[in-house]
């Protein structure tokens, strides 16, 4: 399962999306520290399917965790060479033109 929000943004539909199991998680590495909150990643639960059309329809892609991650690349959103993790996080942002 996963949490999502989307929201209008600039004439684009900009997806948050992570994995369910990692909302609300705060994780750091260095000095650098991020909370996996749902005001910015939602907290509307969606199945795969409903998670694969969101990916599909989306222009700005903000994503976090082994899942998202995985389902977007295997999508063809985004790549491997783009995923930045954190702690054991991995996060990738994808723009589509």
């Amino acid at each position: 399962m996963f949490s999502v929000k989307t929201t209008a943004y600039n004439n684009s539909i900009m997806l948050n999306i992570c994995d369910e199991e990692i909302l609300g998680r705060s994780i750091s590495d260095g000095s650098l520290s991020i909370s996996i909150r749902s005001s910015y990643y939602g907290g509307r639960i969606v199945d795969e399917a409903e998670a694969r059309t969101l990916l599909k329809g989306s222009d700005i892609i903000n994503m976090a965790g082994e899942r998202t991650v995985s389902l977007s690349t295997d999508l063809g959103l985004g790549s491997l060479t783009g995923v930045r993790k954190i702690s054991d996080v991995p996060f990738l942002i994808v723009f589509r033109m």
